[in-house]
């Protein structure tokens, strides 16, 4: 599941946690992970290694990472980039991470940023914009972390997370699966996502109970339609709320009325019985057009 780490330049090169650092650490913190903000800290260097790798974050680049907790993905986003900034919820963490730094890699402290907030609450980051999000995220906050980043900070050209695998794939899906969903569609109207790698339990501390996924994203125009996004969105949640359900029924309550439903669907070239699992975000795009207000 990992590899050997990268050769780093050695001017750059930052001394990573490993798996008694971050003990080390959580002891000198009294911090227990906690479950509620899905702590679970990455021990393993090949592995945060390879997450900035396959990241493609670069010279000159700016970052954005949530959760970054004790500093494991952290320190190597500040090898990679010019700027990283580090959201993070808990307050011990925040105030301890430029600390960590600080000892680790000290020549690479001034890039480093961190904001103590709830990444669900941000709005705003500061100069310069981030081109990457790149983050090991909560398993129960993922999807809406990565969709609300997406929707409120335009500059981001890519997208790197560590997820629950099941999250993951899902946010990979493709029309016809069965774990096609809200999620797949929405990640889409964004960008062309993919399923980069399947990360293993033991690279983590506490060891979760399920394995991990890498998703990447690499953002592009959205769906040209008349329609707004929150207009598309609506439609995909209701194709979705009665997933047993054909488009026509479905989306019944969304377009006023099952006739009405109807001639959206067929005005958009689609068949009224298919369920929203077949369809394309462009055809979720299609179908929002049609709409009379």
């Amino acid at each position: 599941m990992t590899d050997p780490a990268d050769p780093a330049d050695p001017a750059d090169a930052a001394t990573l946690l490993t798996a008694p650092r971050v003990r080390a650490l959580a002891e000198q913190l009294e911090l227990r992970p906690a479950k509620q903000w899905g702590q679970n800290f990455v021990i393993d260097p090949n592995t945060v290694r390879k997450i900035v790798r396959l990241a493609g974050v670069g010279p000159g680049e700016s970052v954005v990472e949530v959760g970054p907790g004790l500093g494991s993905l952290t320190l190597p986003l500040l090898e990679a980039a010019s700027r990283v900034t580090a959201v993070e919820i808990d307050a011990r963490l925040a105030e301890r991470l430029p600390l960590t730094v600080a000892e680790l890699a000290p020549h690479l402290a001034d890039r480093l940023r961190v904001i103590e907030q709830d990444a669900m609450t941000l709005t705003e980051l500061p100069d310069p914009q981030p081109v990457a999000l790149v983050a090991n995220l909560p398993y129960n906050v993922a999807v809406p972390v990565v969709l609300s980043f997406l929707e409120r900070f335009p500059s981001l050209r890519r997208v790197l997370v560590m997820v629950q695998l099941e999250v993951a794939e899902r946010l990979a899906a493709t029309p016809g699966s069965k774990i096609y969903g809200v999620p797949s569609v929405k990640a889409a109207w964004y960008a062309d996502v993919r399923l980069a790698d399947r990360v293993g339990r033991n690279v983590f501390w506490p060891a979760p109970k399920v394995d991990s996924g890498l998703v990447s994203m690499t953002l592009r125009e959205p769906p040209a339609t008349t329609a707004t996004r929150e207009d598309v969105f609506a439609c995909i949640d209701a194709a979705f709320a009665a997933r047993r359900k054909t488009l026509r029924a479905a989306l019944a309550g969304w377009a006023g009325s099952a006739a009405e439903a109807e001639r959206m669907l067929r005005a958009a070239g689609i068949d009224p019985s298919l369920r929203g699992e077949r369809l394309t975000v462009d055809q979720f795009a299609a179908i929002s057009a049609q709409r009379i207000r």
